[in-house]
């Protein structure tokens, strides 16, 4: 054998790996720590970007913050007894992914600067072949915890490409742009806007805030976690699980006034509209901030800000999309007309038409996205029909409405444990391929579940697909979830073997 050869083949051999897990936020971290204490140490994490995060790393715009509890979102394996606030901001969180990845030795496995640009499933060889900006792998088992909050969503809006001034996503925060006395506009009202604008308000010109859909909007009660407190949770860490275990509980709680009766969210919605006139005394404006849907259909946002910081003299709410763009004046949807030296597009990302769908093609040769034309869907939020080998972190219908996704995640790396080890058992070249059947079950259960939610009363929410079908969150509560995830049923898979290759005589 030439030295070349031996040289390519030694380089094959070191790019292949048994996992690849694609993302380093909290699904990907997770799954590298599991994978480390499932005895599994071949295996390597895919970052495009060049450090760990995820959302929390991309998501740096002013006010950033969690709307969940800090001592529920974070790892139950991975307690931090310093958290400095009852809802943690995103360098606290950004931090905490930091550590996690220092103290559970993940980073001789992560590759950073690593896009994926094309995973194709081989059926000869029974794995995964990953195409990055950088090389190529081949992998037994995928991972794919790229998250949906990762990819953008900017509307295709006449005249943009026009504007003269700055224009960026709240993801993609230039930070190196000043807005001091500029007149910005702030394009959506999602959990996103309601942090930015009294984070900017102050310091602005004028502020426009096109409001296409008022949200409903809860005080945040959001405190400094004392001395004491934090000394409590380091000298007795059982403290810190009992109110973690609180925490948690409450919102199991508030489960099935979302998915069963959402008549029920009524006293909620009372305090909502409170809060809103405790605020807002213009009873015109508070007539244009108040939504027309049942709370919790789309996602309630807390901010004790967001109303004080709406109702100053530099700030105009215009209750209509933003239809037009002519050099620096933005026209709306109702005709009115505003001019800005900087937009911000607080509109959300690609939840369900996710980019990362385009560049998987599974074992029949279709990419993901061809098979989830019709809507999202796979088996207990893992494992796609048609992709063996492939599992999904915060895959379809695991979202939350009410409570901590690291809940579904720590769920879900149950699962892909599990699945590891069943093809362990299985030995050889072997690949776990869900049933179509198994799948188009698990669907129909969720989605007939899912008729009796609050999400499905009738508004519009990127809960929602293009056709009006909720694949995004979970009709259940998460210790559902957690016995429904626990370990893999053989039945729901078929059992894919490598075939016998010939031997041909020398």
């Amino acid at each position: 054998m030439s030295g070349r050869k031996q040289e390519q083949e030694q380089e094959h051999r070191q790019r292949h790996v048994r996992v690849a897990v694609i993302g380093s936020g909290f699904g990907g971290l997770g799954a590298a720590v599991r994978l480390r204490r499932e005895g599994i140490t071949d295996f390597v994490v895919l970052e495009r970007a060049d450090s760990v995060g995820g959302t929390w790393r991309d998501n740096s715009y002013p006010g950033c913050t969690c709307d969940v509890p800090s001592h529920l979102y974070s790892f139950s394996f991975a307690p931090n007894p310093d958290w400095p606030r009852t809802f943690s901001g995103q360098e606290h969180i950004r931090a905490y992914l930091e550590h996690v990845t220092d103290v559970f030795r993940l980073r001789p496995h992560i590759r950073f600067g690593r896009e994926v640009r094309m995973m194709t499933w081989d059926n000869d060889e029974l794995h995964w072949t990953i195409e990055t900006s950088q090389e190529t792998y081949t992998a037994d088992v995928v991972v794919s915890a790229t998250g949906p909050l990762s990819d953008p969503k900017i509307p295709d809006i006449p005249g943009l490409d026009g504007f003269p001034g700055k224009v960026f996503h709240s993801a993609r925060w230039d930070h190196g742009h000043e807005l001091s006395g500029q007149r910005v506009a702030m394009v959506g009202t999602g959990a996103s806007a309601i942090q930015i604008v009294p984070a900017i308000q102050p310091r602005v010109g004028r502020l426009t805030l096109f409001q296409r859909t008022p949200p409903w909007v809860m005080p945040r009660m959001d405190r400094r976690i004392t001395d004491a407190e934090r000394w409590l949770h380091r000298q007795l860490p059982f403290t810190q699980s009992v109110r973690r275990g609180a925490l948690w509980g409450i919102r199991e709680l508030q489960v099935s006034a979302f998915t069963k009766r959402p008549g029920e969210l009524g006293p909620i919605e009372a305090l909502a509209k409170a809060n809103l006139a405790k605020h807002v005394k213009d009873p015109g404006l508070r007539a244009r901030l108040t939504p027309d849907y049942r709370i919790g259909c789309k996602r309630i946002l807390l901010s004790s800000e967001y109303y004080p910081a709406i109702t100053r003299p530099n700030v105009d709410v215009v209750t209509s999309a933003l239809a037009e763009v002519r050099g620096s004046t933005l026209v709306a949807a109702d005709g009115s007309e505003s001019e800005a030296d900087v937009i911000v597009f607080g509109t959300g990302f690609h939840v369900t038409d996710m980019p990362i769908a385009d560049r998987v093609t599974g074992a029949d040769g279709i990419t993901l996205a061809e098979a989830w034309k019709d809507g999202m869907q796979s088996l207990r939020g893992a494992a796609a029909a048609g992709f063996p080998n492939w599992l999904s972190i915060i895959g379809p219908n695991t979202g939350l409405g009410n409570s901590s996704m690291i809940l579904m995640i720590e769920s879900q790396l149950n699962y892909l444990a599990d699945y590891l080890r069943q093809l362990h058992i299985l030995g050889g070249r072997t690949a776990l391929a869900a049933r179509p059947a198994a799948v188009a079950a698990w669907n129909r259960r969720v989605q007939a579940r899912m008729t009796r939610t609050v999400w499905n009363t009738g508004c519009s929410s990127w809960y929602l697909d293009a056709a009006g079908r909720n694949t995004t969150v979970w009709p259940g509560t998460t210790g559902e979830f957690r016995r429904l995830t626990r370990e893999v049923n053989l039945s729901e898979y078929d059992i894919v073997r490598a075939p016998v290759r010939e031997e041909v005589a020398g």
